[in-house]
């Protein structure tokens, strides 16, 4: 979002609901509950729950359900990654859905110090997903990762090869998911060059469409059965990202 209160006054909610969506997540809220207007905190029609940073203005993730979730959890167990407002794990009858906003490689000085933690945080989660991916669970991981997994996902992979987000060591972590059986549900149905979910807000680079795909919906085997289709949404303004969804059969529940 680049900020939900920012988004809220570039037409956030006109925007929901005309999106025709049972589920939308949403990363780097950056606001505590109590600091968003009533309206964005509880639009009519629609169940809302919020995972804030402790520090104030940062990260944050939110969840806007047209149903009530069975359970949602926030923690990964790691006191510096919670604190960071970076999870939730909204279940749905026989759908977990996890929205994640997936930590930054880069420290306050863009210095790439933040590469261990965001590896950690990848790890961390990969481990706790692991076992109902082994056993079958219906599962999305939905968000942004942060990183772009291959040459096709960037505009400008041979300039960026050092860059966090595009560096070796995190391409490397996106490999070793899709190893374990999730599937890049965009990729399974867009195989083409030119697809893009982030831009700079330098002048211009958006329209020019010199982007990055790091917004993701990975699918597990089980979840990835009931997936009808997947789209990114470049024409939806409001931040430096534009959403990216996927349909699903409602069955999935």
């Amino acid at each position: 979002m680049n900020g939900l209160r920012s988004a809220h006054a570039k037409g956030f909610l006109p925007w929901l609901s005309g999106a025709r969506a049972q589920v939308v997540a949403l990363q780097e809220v950056r606001a505590r509950p109590e600091q968003l207007p009533d309206e964005v905190r509880a639009p009519a029609r629609w169940k809302t729950h919020f995972s804030a940073a402790e520090r104030p203005g940062y990260s944050g993730v939110g969840l806007f359900s047209r149903d009530e979730p069975d359970t949602v959890e926030t923690r990964l167990g790691v006191p510096e990654m919670d604190l960071e407002g970076r999870l939730q794990l909204a279940r749905f009858g026989k759908l977990t859905v996890a929205n994640v906003y997936f930590p930054n490689g880069n420290g306050k000085d863009r210095d790439l110090s933040r590469i261990p933690f965001k590896l950690a945080f990848y790890r961390r989660l990969f481990d706790q997903l692991e076992k109902p991916l082994r056993d079958g669970e219906r599962l999305l991981v939905v968000g942004d990762f942060n990183t772009a997994h291959q040459d096709i996902d960037l505009a400008r992979p041979r300039e960026n090869r050092e860059t966090s987000g595009f560096r070796p060591e995190e391409r490397e972590e996106l490999d070793r998911w899709l190893r374990a059986g999730w599937v890049d549900s965009f990729r399974h149905f867009h195989k083409g060059a030119g697809h893009y979910s982030w831009w700079s807000q330098r002048f211009g680079v958006r329209e020019k469409n010199i982007g990055w795909r790091i917004d993701y919906v990975l699918a597990s085997p089980a979840a990835m059965a009931f997936v009808k289709r997947a789209a990114i949404h470049p024409d939806v303004s409001g931040s430096d990202h534009c959403p990216v969804s996927v349909d699903l059969d409602s069955a999935v529940r």
